[in-house]
């Protein structure tokens, strides 16, 4: 099954290099994935070719205008069967790796990158299934969140990834941060690559991995730890951490 990719957006082009690029154009290939960028204009009803327009109210900036979305939105999902059409917006439900994996249970998915003031209400109450968002922080439009999203998603399609096994121990995938990795040469200005890394002792590597991922949870983002299912080794680990004595 190929899983199809759709974006609405006022600047397709930057978007269609990137999706070319390294495991995306891949996957393109194997047909894997199928992209297809849309340039929102397209359904504009004028001669123009207008797919934005003034605020109602007063107020600077421009709002896309909700004919040439829900136009769009419309023809191009028509032949969707397992669908879902999200609109990337600073105010939708932050981006997590859960979020990721549930969406690429979806066959198609749609994309509505906004700009400026972002998009007409009406286009959200009734042709969005969801707003999802990178962050609490704004950007000039969608379109590199779109992106994100899209590459989140193609990882975890079977056949994208070399090896699919190097995607269970990433940073989120068991609700973790990920240990760290080194590469040659084994020293470099003093700093050394851990001993434990070339005994060949695969156990003695995961523990040693576990042990670090645990630690580099506490540090760089121990909120992750809040929510999460600990087992007994882990608990000792964590205890040992917070009380070094």
């Amino acid at each position: 099954m190929t899983t199809r990719f759709d974006i609405l957006t006022l600047f397709p082009d930057p978007l269609e290099e990137y999706l070319k690029s390294s495991l995306l154009g891949k996957a393109v290939e194997n047909k894997l994935v199928d992209f297809q960028v849309h340039q929102l204009r397209d359904w504009a009803l004028d001669k123009h070719r207008m797919a934005d327009d003034q605020v109602y109210g007063g107020g600077d900036g421009m709002v896309l205008k909700v004919e040439p979305a829900v136009k769009a939105i419309e023809q191009v999902s028509a032949s969707y069967h397992k669908g879902r059409v999200i609109y990337m917006s600073p105010q939708g439900r932050p981006l997590t790796q859960q979020i990721v994996e549930e969406l690429s249970e979806y066959e198609e998915i749609l994309l509505l990158c906004g700009r400026y003031e972002g998009v007409d209400e009406r286009v959200l109450e009734g042709w969005v299934d969801e707003e999802i968002s990178l962050g609490d922080f704004v950007l000039c439009g969608g379109e590199l969140p779109a992106l994100a999203l899209v590459e989140a998603i193609t990882r975890l399609i079977p056949g994208v990834v070399g090896k699919a096994s190097s995607l269970q121990d990433e940073t989120f995938s068991r609700g973790l941060v990920e240990y760290p990795h080194y590469t040659r040469p084994r020293e470099f200005r003093g700093h050394k690559v851990p001993e434990v890394l070339l005994n060949g002792n695969h156990g003695e590597i995961e523990k040693w991995r576990r042990h670090e991922s645990i630690k580099r949870t506490l540090k760089k983002r121990p909120d992750l730890l809040d929510d999460l299912q600990l087992d007994s080794e882990t608990k000792e680990i964590l205890r040992k951490l917070r009380d070094p004595q």
